[in-house]
């Protein structure tokens, strides 16, 4: 891309810009699009039926309790610097209108 690319750019994006930014830009801009086209090679497009960097896919596991309920509750109860019941008690910051 060259300045005056980069300066219409930035005029639709509504950003002024100097023609020493317009400049040094244009050099970004070449990088990046240069990077993007080597990522793209190593990953493959759409067509290809194997990826070139491996397989994508979930791995799943099954979601198991391995401790007791409420074994720890009396523990993160007792690290609380206020509570009730089970609960944090925390500054109120709201107002309701009844109030």
């Amino acid at each position: 891309m060259n300045k005056e690319d980069i300066k219409h750019l930035g005029q639709l994006s509504r950003i002024e810009l100097s023609d020493e930014d317009a400049d040094n830009f244009s050099k970004e801009i070449s990088a990046i699009i240069s990077y993007v086209e080597v990522v793209q090679d190593i990953i493959g497009n759409e067509d290809d039926k194997e990826p070139k960097v491996g397989a994508r896919f979930n791995v799943f596991r099954d979601d198991v309790v391995i401790n007791e309920p409420d074994s720890y509750t009396k523990d993160i109860l007792a690290e609380m610097p206020k509570s009730q019941d089970r609960y944090l008690v925390v500054k109120k910051i709201l107002q309701t209108e009844s109030e």
